[in-house]
C-alpha cells in the first residue's frame, strides 16, 4: 500500500522534512494494517450488563486555580483570555 504522506502533510498543513518521509510512510502503513486487523463487533456485545451495573461519580464543583493566576503563564492576554494567532482565513 502507498501512502501519499506528502499530500497528508499538505491537507494538515503540516511540514515534515524530507528525510523524515520514509519513517512516517512505515509508520502510517503499521497503523492502517493494525485498524484492519480489528476484529469485527457484534451487535450483541453493545449492550448494557444488567449484572454488572455502571456507577458514576457524584459531579461535584472542587475548587480551581483563580483565573489571573493562570493567564500569568500566557505570552498574550485580552479581556482576560489568552491571544492566539489567527489560524483560519
Amino acid at each position: 500500500m502507498n501512502i501519499d504522506i506528502k499530500h497528508i502533510a499538505k491537507l494538515s498543513r503540516l511540514r515534515i522534512e524530507e528525510g523524515d518521509m520514509e519513517k512516517f510512510q512505515t509508520e502510517m502503513q503499521n497503523i492502517i494494517q493494525m485498524v484492519e486487523n480489528l476484529p469485527d463487533v457484534s451487535d450483541q456485545s453493545l449492550g448494557v450488563d444488567r449484572n454488572n451495573a455502571m456507577e458514576l461519580r457524584r459531579d461535584e464543583i472542587l475548587p480551581s486555580m483563580r483565573r489571573d493566576e493562570i493567564l500569568q503563564n500566557a505570552p498574550k492576554t485580552a479581556a482576560g483570555c489568552v491571544v492566539v494567532p489567527k489560524t483560519v482565513e
